[in-house]
């Protein structure tokens, strides 16, 4: 009778283990190896909000990188008017965009993609951008302070920019650049 059930036992330790193996297997490996480290735009991305090719525009762009999605933006604004939304603010994501202290305005490289939520942003710049308003991306505050003496428009921290400010940016600025 030990002998049976020990057997018994076995048998279901071992089939235990395989259904977990299996389990494994058959889940999202994208998802599971997903990092939260930020990601390089190509050629055929579209914007998440606008579904406009991102790179045929200058300016910087946003990115929201979670577990379960990877989601571009052709500019910050439409990146921040997109996390800005209520139901956006619950999804665990991290934001990024790039430092145009480190990268040419018409082409930003995505070597220094930074995280949204520490940078200075410059509101209305008299720059060429994406849709909407034009909301410049800096890890430093002198460099963006530097551009609105140069270009324009006043410097901002993430948490000062709200939907009400970027719709009052865009209407401003007329439907974007697009």
């Amino acid at each position: 009778m030990k002998t049976t059930l020990t057997l018994v036992e076995a048998r279901t330790a071992a089939l235990g283990l395989l259904l977990g193996l299996l389990l494994v297997a058959c889940s999202d490996p994208e998802a599971q190896s997903r990092s939260l480290t930020p990601v390089d735009f190509h050629a055929s991305d579209e914007c998440h909000v606008c579904g406009m090719i991102i790179t045929e525009f200058p300016g910087p762009k946003g990115q929201a990188i979670g577990a379960d999605a990877v989601r571009k933006f052709c500019s910050t604004a439409e990146m921040l008017g997109w996390w800005l939304q209520p139901e956006n603010q619950r999804l665990d994501v991290k934001l990024y965009v790039h430092d145009m202290s480190r990268s040419d305005w018409n082409r930003p490289d995505d070597a220094h993609l930074i995280d949204a939520r520490e940078a200075f942003y410059v509101l209305g710049p008299a720059l060429k951008g994406a849709m909407g308003a034009v909301l410049a991306s800096f890890s430093e505050e002198e460099s963006a302070q530097t551009l609105a003496a140069e270009q324009g428009g006043h410097v901002l921290r993430f948490e000062q920019i709200d939907l009400a400010m970027l719709q009052q940016a865009m209407g401003m600025h007329g439907a974007g650049h697009h």
